[in-house]
């Protein structure tokens, strides 16, 4: 890295449940196959507050979350042949991972058992040094974890396609959502959202299944079909055996054996949403219908460049409300309270 960057703002949680605050960061100096990314725009996941809160324990504190980035390249290393300076580009939820076992090769990342990912932040790097995410002005990164993100996404919308778009790209994707096939997408949020309009391009009848049809007009602007409240037990017996695949974005358990019954024989319930309790489930809801109850994490750096493409190529970015980075805490509160629609993202030069 440059000699006047050695240390750059970012917003920190400087123990579970602190709020944020302003403060600096080290950055590691630009290595041979190094991006130095000026970050325009980061935004809020809701994994970002399960981990600021340590709701799933084994967090690294002080903590700078963020793994939906977006930014310019501001210098590369000499090794470096994916980038240039200028070039527009994206950081998701890994900086690295072991690359030599079978998923690795396998372009499955995400999924590495070479002694799993390294998280974009809240985790530790090769060096057993602990990483800082998108919350700041600038990060360091490995070209082989840089995106590329397509002219045709402003970088605002573009930056939550990072988690939220590949989160629910990759499983629509592999359980193969297309033309004559049924799709239900439980929750009408940041992922939610997202999921509408990708299952929505690829062919799919899409249906949301929310809590109530507080967001119906949304739903369908965004490319569903229809929109069905869970809490009228009338929809559960209305839908009975309907869908191919059910997406949930939900991070609050779902009374499973309801939502199986849903399914078509064949059918699979594929989660996404991750809640901090356990759930309960009848094995006979899986066993008549042959159906399947199944969990996706993001996807893989080839699969991401390949979401962020054909959303490029079909005009979906996400819908956001861009906010200094001095409202972090407020907008923390707010998504808890499913206060936006539908992603809030920090501009970063009020860092």
């Amino acid at each position: 890295m440059t000699e006047q960057i050695t240390t750059v703002s970012a917003y920190a949680a400087p123990a579970p449940d602190a709020p944020l605050e302003r403060t600096t960061i080290p950055r590691r100096a630009v290595g041979e196959f190094d991006v130095l990314i000026d970050i325009k725009y980061a935004g809020i996941c809701h994994s970002d507050i399960h981990q600021a809160r340590d709701g799933w324990g084994e967090g690294i504190f002080p903590m700078v979350p963020g793994h939906e980035i977006a930014g310019i390249v501001a210098e590369v290393g000499p090794g470096v042949t994916k980038f240039s300076v200028g070039d527009r580009v994206g950081v998701g939820c890994m900086v690295d991972s072991c690359r030599r076992c079978e998923n690795c090769a396998a372009g499955l990342e995400q999924y590495c058992t070479g002694g799993g990912n390294v998280g974009t932040y809240n985790a530790l790097d090769k060096n057993g040094e602990p990483t800082y995410g998108g919350y700041s002005t600038h990060i360091v990164v490995d070209e082989a974890f840089t995106l590329r993100i397509p002219d045709g996404l402003a970088l605002d919308v573009a930056a939550p396609l990072l988690c939220a778009g590949i989160t629910v790209y990759s499983p629509l994707a592999h359980w193969k959502a297309g033309p004559g096939t049924k799709v239900a997408v439980v929750g009408l949020g940041g992922l939610g959202h997202m999921a509408v309009k990708i299952a929505h391009a690829m062919g799919a009848e899409v249906t949301v299944l929310s809590q109530s049809l507080r967001k119906k007009d949304d739903g369908l602007r965004l490319g569903a079909e229809h929109y069905y409240a869970t809490s009228d037990d009338a929809t559960f017996e209305a839908l009975a055996g309907r869908f191919d695949l059910i997406l949930s974005t939900v991070s609050a358990p779902l009374p499973l054996d309801k939502y199986l019954g849903l399914l078509r024989t064949d059918g699979a319930f594929v989660n996404v949403g991750a809640p901090e309790e356990p759930v309960s489930l009848s094995l006979f809801s899986v066993i008549a219908g042959r159906k399947t109850l199944a969990g996706s994490g993001i996807g893989g750096i080839r699969e991401t460049q390949e979401m962020l493409d054909f959303c490029a190529e079909h005009g979906l970015g996400s819908e956001i409300e861009l906010i200094r980075a001095d409202q972090i805490n407020e907008a923390y509160e707010r998504v808890l309270a499913s206060d936006v629609r539908y992603r809030f993202v920090i501009d970063a030069a009020t860092i």
